[in-house]
C-alpha cells in the first residue's frame, strides 16, 4: 500500500522527501516494541470506561512528538481496540492496522526536527496480555473496575504510542467513570468533577515517564492523603477490603521516603504513594510511577523495593529490556540496605546466605548472567533480581562504603529522568572509582556464567 502511495505521489508531481519511520526498535527481547523516526514529548489521553458487561473503553489520544528524520509515514503501537479516525496536525491522515502496528500516513511529509501532533480516536474492549513468563499485563478487569499494568508492553492495550522504555514523555490523563467509582493514575490529581451519573478525574504527570510504568486503576478505593516530613504529597488508594490490613505498613511511606532520600538522593518526582488492589487483581507488584501498585497488602520489604524503583527504573530507565538488572538489582539491594539500617541482617550476611543457599529458594539463581537474560520470559527471574543485587554488593566491597554511597547517589542524579544501559553504568562506576580493579566484578558477577567459584 505504501509503495503504491509513493508511486502515485511521484506520478502526480508531488515531491516525496520522507521515508517511513519503521515498526519496532529491535529491542533484544521485544523487537516489535516501540517505533522509529520520532520521539514522543507528551501524551494527552481522554478516556471513558464502564466496568461490567462489554467493559468498553473509549479514548482520544493526542501524541505530541518530534520527527528524528523526515517522515512519510510512522507507526504507533496499539494492540486490539477499534480505530475510528486519525489526524496529524489537525488534518485527516490515512492509516492501516497490522498486528500491534497502527501505521499513519500524514497528509504531508514531516520534516526532520518538526514537532507534530497525532490524534487517534478509538474504542473497544481492552485486552489482557499473557507475557512470555506467564504473567498477565495490559488491561486487567477487576471485581469493581479495572487495573492497567504495562510491563513490558501492556500499555499498548489501552492507548496508542511509542511503547518502549527508551522513549519517555509527560502525560495528561482524563478519565470518566460511573459515579461512585474512583480513577487513580500517575502524577498529581488536578480535578475531580461529577456530572450526573459520571465522574471525571484529571491527572497530570510533568516528569518524563516510560509507558510501561503508566497506570490507571478504576474501582472503589479508600483515599488517604498525607505528606512526608519535607512536604512531599502522599496519595494512597486502597481497595476497602485491604484498608485495615494495609494501614500500618502504608503509614510507613513517609519514613521510607526519608530513608531513601538519604541513601539515594533527592526524590525525582512531585508526589508519592501507593495503589493497593485485591490480591487476585494482579499477580505481582509493579513500580508504576509516583504510586506503585500492589496486589493486596505489601510487606515492608516489598514496599521499600517498589518505592526505590522510583529512583532506579522510573527516573533512571533502561535503554532496553536487556538492562532490567539496573532496575531490579538496585531495588533488591535497597531491601538489603533497609534491613541493614533497621536492625536486620547486614547486606554482607544477606549476600553470604544467598551465595551459600540461594538455590534453595531460587533454583535458577545461577542460570544466566544478570546483564544477559536468556530470553524474554526470563527478564524478571532471580539472576536479574538477586544476582543483580550481588553485583552491587561486590562493587561496594571493591570501592568501600563511602565511595559506594556516593556512587549510587551520583548514578541516580546523573541520569535523572533519562535512560541508561549496562555499559553506561560500568563506565560510570570505573570513572568514579579510579584505581579500583572492577574487572572481576564485571567478568565474574555481571557477565559470567554459572556460580562464581568463591563469594
Amino acid at each position: 500500500m505504501l509503495l503504491a502511495f509513493l508511486l502515485t505521489a511521484c506520478a502526480n508531481g508531488v515531491g516525496v522527501h520522507g521515508t517511513p519511520g519503521g515498526p519496532g526498535l529491535r529491542d533484544p527481547y521485544f523487537p516489535k516494541a516501540g517505533n522509529g523516526g520520532y520521539d514522543v514529548a507528551h501524551y494527552d489521553l481522554t478516556l471513558a470506561y464502564t466496568p461490567g458487561g462489554s467493559r468498553t473503553l473509549t479514548g482520544t489520544a493526542t501524541v505530541t512528538a518530534r520527527a528524528t528524520h523526515a517522515l512519510s509515514a510512522f507507526d504507533l503501537d496499539l494492540k486490539g481496540l477499534d480505530v475510528e479516525d486519525v489526524t496529524v496536525d489537525g488534518r485527516p491522515a490515512r492509516w492501516n492496522r497490522a498486528g500491534q502496528e497502527l501505521t499513519v500516513r500524514p497528509h504531508d511529509d514531516l520534516d526532520r526536527g518538526a514537532t507534530f501532533r497525532t490524534t487517534v480516536r478509538y474504542s473497544g474492549t481492552p485486552e489482557t496480555l499473557t507475557d512470555p513468563d506467564g504473567s498477565e499485563e495490559g488491561w486487567l478487569p477487576t471485581a469493581d473496575g479495572a487495573l492497567a499494568l504495562g510491563e513490558p508492553v501492556g500499555s499498548m492495550t489501552w492507548f496508542p504510542g511509542n511503547h518502549h522504555p527508551s522513549d519517555k514523555a509527560s502525560y495528561d490523563l482524563t478519565i470518566t467513570v460511573p459515579k461512585g467509582l474512583q480513577a487513580v493514575s500517575n502524577g498529581e490529581l488536578r480535578s475531580e468533577q461529577t456530572n450526573g451519573a459520571r465522574t471525571t478525574y484529571t491527572w497530570h504527570t510533568a516528569e518524563p515517564m516510560a509507558s510501561y510504568v503508566a497506570t490507571v486503576a478504576v474501582g472503589h478505593y479508600d483515599i488517604r492523603r498525607s505528606t512526608t516530613p519535607d512536604g512531599l504529597p502522599v496519595y494512597v488508594a486502597v481497595d476497602p477490603t485491604e484498608a485495615k490490613a494495609s494501614r500500618t505498613v502504608l503509614a510507613r511511606i513517609p519514613e521510607i521516603m526519608t530513608w531513601a532520600q538519604r541513601r539515594f538522593g533527592p526524590y525525582p518526582f512531585a508526589s508519592t504513594g501507593a495503589i493497593v488492589d485485591r490480591p487476585d487483581d494482579a499477580g505481582y507488584a509493579l513500580e508504576t510511577q509516583n504510586r506503585p501498585v500492589f496486589p493486596g497488602t505489601p510487606d515492608v520489604d516489598t514496599l521499600v523495593h517498589e518505592l526505590v524503583h522510583q529512583w532506579y527504573g522510573d527516573s533512571v530507565t533502561p535503554k532496553s529490556w536487556r538492562d532490567m538488572w539496573l532496575n531490579e538489582g538496585f531495588a533488591t539491594y535497597a531491601e538489603w540496605m533497609w534491613d541493614e539500617d533497621h536492625g536486620g541482617d547486614t547486606a554482607q550476611q544477606t549476600f553470604d546466605a544467598l551465595y551459600d543457599h540461594g538455590e534453595d529458594d531460587h533454583p535458577d539463581l545461577w542460570s544466566f548472567p544478570p546483564a544477559n537474560p536468556s530470553g524474554p520470559g526470563h527478564i524478571s527471574d532471580a539472576p536479574v533480581y538477586q544476582r543483580g543485587a550481588m553485583v552491587l554488593h561486590k562493587i561496594r566491597q571493591t570501592v568501600g562504603d563511602p565511595a559506594f554511597r556516593t556512587l549510587i547517589r551520583g548514578w541516580a542524579t546523573t541520569h535523572r529522568h533519562g535512560n541508561a544501559d549496562t555499559a553506561d553504568f560500568t563506565t560510570y562506576v570505573e570513572h568514579h572509582a579510579p584505581g579500583k580493579n572492577l574487572t572481576p566484578v564485571w567478568t565474574t558477577w555481571l557477565h559470567g556464567n554459572g556460580k562464581p567459584a568463591t563469594p
